[in-house]
């Protein structure tokens, strides 16, 4: 195996699992999370943002929005280069704009509101500022991503043509 069917099998990979933490939580977590009460919401959703900063969702987030655009630029004379370059712009924009710009900050939101102190009231403006919000944007970073593995894909099928 050549070290660019290497570089594109990771790059593909860590796109992959990426794809697969935010469909897995759009399709399973969140319908969960929805049959709970307010504060047992929010307590929950404070214990996944906590948990989710692991050196393991880090290595995948932060490896596929590194090597992404690193495997396109690398190989910008390879027929295949348009599907990384696609799959790159996509996450960036998708994923990791949304993620920092959009969920991230609602998090931090979250991490600030006191539950042990809520009433039934403020807990209940806090989940509707937060839940459907932070959902919808989740649902685009999977919508996105899953586009991103499907153009890796393409790369990886069309440097076998090679």
């Amino acid at each position: 195996m050549r070290l660019i069917e290497i570089q594109l099998l990771i790059t593909a990979t860590v796109t992959a699992l990426m794809s697969g933490f935010f469909f897995a939580y759009s399709i399973s977590v969140s319908l969960a999370l929805g049959k709970l009460g307010d504060h047992e919401f929010l307590l929950v959703m404070q214990h996944i943002n906590r948990e989710v900063q692991n050196v393991f969702f880090f290595i995948c987030f932060f490896g596929a929005l590194i090597m992404l655009p690193i495997t396109a630029f690398e190989h910008y004379n390879q027929r295949w280069f348009v599907f990384v370059l696609i799959a790159a712009l996509l996450y960036i924009l998708g994923v990791f704009l949304v993620t920092v710009l959009i969920n991230v900050p609602l998090n931090n939101k979250l991490e600030l509101f006191n539950l042990s102190e809520a009433t039934e009231a403020s807990a209940r403006r806090m989940r509707n500022i937060f839940e459907n919000k932070w959902n919808f944007w989740n649902n685009v970073r999977t919508i996105t991503c899953l586009v991103s593995v499907f153009f890796m894909i393409l790369a990886c099928l069309s440097n076998k043509q090679d």
